[in-house]
């Protein structure tokens, strides 16, 4: 018998107390927000969850995340929709100045990715590598890991591939793993995981598939996979041509007891982000 324990046998109930005091069961690797060391069950009132995403408001949100999106999006080559999107940004910073509240895609996984101090991000829907370079920018020894059906000419423009990604990655100085894998998402995620039992993500991003069926089988298929504390984002929630997206967020994550989500719809195409309880 160990001292500590010789000496909890002769205080009267500590031996009892000893025996409620258990370690918190948690995948390696968690997000230092997810984390707690022991639990006492009478006194653990709360979840372990440490920050929800009104923490992160000030980071996903305003003129701080969009001027670092914009230098980020400064060193990737420009498409057409880029360029209307720094016209934007910067029309509304001239306009209102530091008090201009926009968030979109950009803006909450440059914050999201340093607040949460990422270091496997997973992302259906890469095209061009735009958003993915958000994260490299902020965490660039973070594992990558990209699915799309790289499909010529999506929304009418150019979508190089897989190699032009990897280039893009290269100017915002990533230097840490990178798997970009090409087809079907529904089909090729839970592939991946079969073959990666053991891989589990801080960050996670969906934006791929527009319908309804495909939003919601890739928002279930990356669920599990999702570290506690990590982060899920969900991108075009106020996009007039695809109206659905709101509702399948709505009904999967907003209204799912497992997380705290928050989402904002008021300007460009809405974005939606949403930290794992449990």
């Amino acid at each position: 018998m160990s001292s500590l324990r010789r000496l909890l046998a002769r205080v009267p109930g500590a031996r009892a107390l000893w025996d409620r005091v258990k370690p918190v069961r948690r995948r390696p690797g968690a997000p230092a927000l997810g984390r707690l060391t022991y639990v006492e069950e009478g006194n653990q009132w709360y979840r372990p969850l440490l920050a929800g995403p009104s923490t992160f408001l000030v980071d996903v949100s305003g003129s701080k995340p969009v001027r670092g999106a914009l230098e980020i999006l400064g060193r990737l080559s420009p498409d057409r929709y880029v360029e209307f999107l720094v016209r934007y940004c910067r029309r509304g910073l001239e306009e209102f100045g530091e008090s201009w509240v926009y968030a979109d895609i950009n803006t909450a996984l440059y914050g999201l990715s340093e607040r949460l101090g990422v270091e496997s991000y997973l992302e259906i829907g890469v095209r061009r590598g735009r958003s993915m370079a958000m994260v490299a920018a902020q965490r660039p020894g973070c594992h990558l890991t990209g699915f799309d059906l790289w499909v010529e000419d999506y929304a009418g423009m150019p979508n190089p591939g897989p190699v032009f990604v990897r280039d893009e990655l290269r100017r915002v100085g990533h230097v840490g793993p990178l798997e970009l894998i090409a087809g079907d998402s529904r089909v090729t995620v839970p592939e991946y995981f079969g073959r990666n039992p053991d891989r589990f993500f801080d960050l996670v991003t969906v934006d791929g598939d527009h319908s309804a069926a495909g939003a919601r089988a890739d928002i279930l298929n990356v669920i599990p996979r999702l570290k506690c504390g990590g982060a899920l984002v969900f991108d075009d929630i106020a996009n007039p041509a695809h109206p659905e997206l709101a509702e399948v967020w709505e009904r999967l994550v907003a209204r799912n007891d497992r997380f705290a989500s928050y989402a904002f719809a008021e300007l460009g195409f809405g974005i939606a982000f949403a930290i794992k309880r449990y």
